[in-house]
């Protein structure tokens, strides 16, 4: 059972995609030690099992006076189940994967013993603000990390094998199994702040991750009904200079011949457009959606992911 890569050693791919996870890693790191460790906030993961563990150790070894480290325990979590993965999963997961959770643990460790682990920023009692930020930055990092095409292991692995003998969405076990972990959290702290915390910085997280993924659009899907078909086609085609699709329809209560135009816009055409419509038909029928993301000619390329 390999572990499966794809990318061929040194070339630009290759720099690419490894640059992706050192840089990622260290956002996410950094995101740990300045804004989640300090508070004992517990985000999920097999981090946030390994930021209780390190504050129920204080004090307990004598060369880890504080606990035991953050990056160390939760490494030590992370090549177990990577191993249990490849048992039950079969080769899912790359040696991306790998350094992606080493050099994790690495600069979160490095980082701590260089800034301290109380409160770096002297935020003091701000903790939403630390919950924000550290929700922002680690969803960054995790977001380079899985541009990468790299798993963030961990949780993610405990929720595929439940996945593979349950049969239960993949989405919703990885939900349960970091909310399990947060009430670990309530149990070994004692204290309610801290899955409420935590839940903000698991949403900030999830929300920031999509962002990078897609990255911040501002393009609108519309689909228009109008008896001025010609025109609003001729409008897109020549003025606005977009293309689009037109569907053969029939009206639901008229039953009499419909044409619909499907295309993407950007914000400023779309508002160009809508009032072009507004003007030659005040009763077509438009719908418009917010478009995630629009691959092809025209916006972003396919390649370019």
């Amino acid at each position: 059972m390999a572990l499966v890569t794809k990318e061929k050693l040194f070339t630009k791919e290759w720099f690419k995609v490894y640059s992706l996870i050192i840089v990622g890693t260290f956002i996410m790191a950094t995101g740990f030690v300045f804004f989640i460790n300090p508070y004992r906030i517990v985000p999920g993961g097999v981090y946030g099992i390994a930021i209780v563990i390190h504050y129920l150790t204080a004090g307990v070894f004598p060369f880890w006076p504080n606990g035991i480290p953050i990056g160390l325990l939760a490494l030590c979590m992370d090549i177990p189940l990577t191993l249990i993965g490849l048992k039950i999963l079969g080769p899912r997961f790359g040696i991306k994967t790998v350094v992606g959770f080493v050099t994790t643990a690495f600069f979160i460790d490095f980082l701590t013993i260089f800034v301290g682990q109380d409160d770096p920023l002297k935020l003091g009692d701000q903790i939403l603000l630390a919950s924000i930020f550290g929700g922002v930055m680690i969803g960054f990092g995790l977001g380079l990390v899985f541009r990468s095409r790299a798993s963030s292991g961990g949780s993610d692995i405990v929720a595929m094998i439940i996945n593979k003998f349950s049969g239960w969405p993949l989405g919703q076990l990885l939900i349960i199994v970091d909310s399990l972990i947060v009430f670990v959290g309530l149990a070994a702290f004692g204290d309610w702040k801290i899955p409420l915390y935590s839940w903000i910085v698991i949403y900030i997280t999830g929300k920031v991750i999509d962002i990078t993924l897609r990255g911040i659009t501002n393009e609108k899907t519309m689909f228009i009904v109008s008896d001025h078909y010609s025109e609003i086609r001729h409008k897109i085609i020549n003025d606005i200079n977009r293309g689009g699709t037109v569907i053969d329809g029939r009206g639901l209560y008229s039953e009499t011949e419909k044409k619909m135009i499907y295309t993407n816009v950007s914000r400023r055409e779309y508002q160009i457009l809508k009032d072009y419509i507004r003007q030659i038909d005040p009763k077509a029928f438009v719908t418009v959606l917010d478009a995630n993301e629009v691959l092809g000619n025209g916006f972003k390329q396919l390649h370019e992911d």
